[in-house]
């Protein structure tokens, strides 16, 4: 069982808050999340001032995603364990509810903790092969996908078939709330990370439901702190952080 802590460094999001959404995750993961994917986590809310427990993974609120001096570019625990980010305060400024970037951020830690999974995709035209990363809320993240438990809002988020590109359009389910309707494909306000091999000189590129926003995205630094700026640097410039 994966023990993962959640804790408040925001000065825009109470304790009591955290707390509430850490009993609802707890729900998505163990109702929904486990039966598709098959990980289950223990979470717990770990009040300021306290230790999380030796092994376990953290779920840390801050502020923003450019606090140089709580993170920046940190992005492990002192133990080398996965550190997931919910930028509060950088949510709420963008009209989204943090609860459901936490939502993101758990399930997408929980499907790939080490942010190194792609799923290839062969079109079978010849070309190279594209590499789409293994994030499961990206493309249904938008906030009026979501849905609710006890009252708090929790991402939507992909099942496993969305990554296999055998799949036609509705011949599965793809995503818990059955909006999305075949593999690799973008509801409203949903982004992917994929690595074309054909064009690698451009490394790392992010595809949106608009085609207008992607062209203004594809060549975007990816915000600091994020999964995608994670998957586009080095794995020699991850530094072990206290999230404080």
């Amino acid at each position: 069982m994966i023990n993962i802590v959640l804790v408040n460094q925001s000065t825009v999001v109470k304790d009591a808050d955290v707390s509430a959404w850490t009993a609802a995750l707890q729900t998505q993961v163990t109702r929904d999340f486990v039966p598709a994917w098959g990980v289950d986590a223990k979470l717990s809310f770990l009040p300021k001032g306290q230790n999380p427990p030796a092994g376990s993974w953290v779920l840390a609120v801050l502020d923003n995603a450019d606090q140089a001096g709580a993170l920046g570019y940190h992005d492990v625990t002192p133990d080398g364990l996965p550190l997931g980010k919910v930028f509060a305060k950088t949510t709420i400024d963008d009209g989204g509810a943090v609860s459901v970037t936490a939502s993101h951020e758990l399930l997408e830690m929980l499907g790939d903790p080490d942010i190194n999974l792609t799923a290839e995709l062969d079109d079978g035209s010849g070309k190279p092969s594209k590499f789409y990363a293994y994030e499961v809320c990206d493309a249904c993240e938008d906030d009026s996908f979501g849905y609710k438990i006890d009252g708090v809002l929790v991402s939507d988020f992909v099942y496993p078939a969305y990554f296999e590109s055998f799949r036609t359009a509705k011949s599965a389910q793809f995503d818990y709330g059955n909006k999305v309707t075949g593999p690799f494909t973008l509801l409203k306000g949903g982004y992917i990370s994929v690595l074309d091999l054909g064009n690698l000189s451009e490394g790392w590129q992010q595809l949106t439901a608009s085609k207008a926003d992607s062209a203004a995205a594809r060549n975007s630094r990816a915000r600091i702190g994020s999964r995608r700026e994670r998957r586009r640097i080095s794995r020699a410039h991850w530094i072990k952080s206290t999230y404080k």
